[in-house]
């Protein structure tokens, strides 16, 4: 079954009779728009979870790859980090505790 289903999107006319199709409270006289109907996104401070790949000797982080206010997204990029860098330490960080690490194969 189909629906026929017809929207109009507000227009403004801009320059050489053109017009211009905007969502609403998309603004251009410099009036404040609306507040976003979506979270603001969180600092980094309300990002708790981490993962670090250390350097090869394991004796500090050379890079962080992922952080989340997410356990279970943390948890997924660990995984994630574990199978792109085998040979690597990692580690997943939940403020300063160590939640899990990978150590790499044992040669």
């Amino acid at each position: 079954m189909r629906a026929n289903v017809s929207r109009s999107l507000p227009t403004r006319s801009i320059s050489d009779g053109l017009l211009r199709l905007g969502p609403p409270g998309d603004r251009e006289d410099g009036l404040p728009r609306r507040t976003p109907s979506r979270p603001e996104p969180a600092d980094r401070e309300d990002l708790p979870y981490k993962i670090e790949i250390w350097n090869e000797t394991g004796v500090s982080v050379e890079q962080v790859v992922a952080v989340t206010a997410n356990a279970s997204i943390g948890y997924a990029a660990y995984y994630a980090a574990t199978r792109e860098y085998p040979d690597r330490h990692i580690t997943l960080r939940h403020k300063n505790s160590v939640v899990a690490r990978w150590s790499g194969p044992r040669h």
